[in-house]
């Protein structure tokens, strides 16, 4: 059970890695108007937000260490889920200030647990 929840957190750090990386350069506004790099955006936050949602089914004391995981997962099914209320300002404002901290204290994470 353990090794699901090191495998999830390792799939939620690669797509927070990848949020950053598909963000570089971009403004809210080129994020606005590119259809492409929205979508692909939107798509790592469902594997980070489901990745999570695994390491929670494998190991919910993980909630002690990440308390912001259930609105991370919330941000998940709304854009799953409710894609027509998905507003771009909340979704810029998690990749400019809560993905490089997350990202950060996942690694940690994992550096004393994998």
């Amino acid at each position: 059970m353990f090794h699901d929840a090191v495998q999830s957190v390792m799939d939620a750090l690669e797509a927070c890695r990848a949020i950053r990386e598909f963000a570089a350069g971009l403004t809210l506004e080129d994020y606005r108007i590119n259809r492409l790099q929205r979508s692909a955006i939107e798509r790592q936050f469902e594997i980070l937000g489901e990745a999570l949602n695994r390491v929670d089914e494998a190991d919910p004391s993980f909630r002690e260490y990440l308390p912001e995981m259930g609105n991370i997962i919330g941000m998940r099914n709304r854009i799953a889920h409710g894609y027509d209320r998905v507003q771009n300002e909340i979704i810029w404002l998690a990749v400019e200030k809560r993905v490089p901290a997350l990202a950060d204290k996942l690694a940690a994470w994992l550096e004393e647990n994998a």
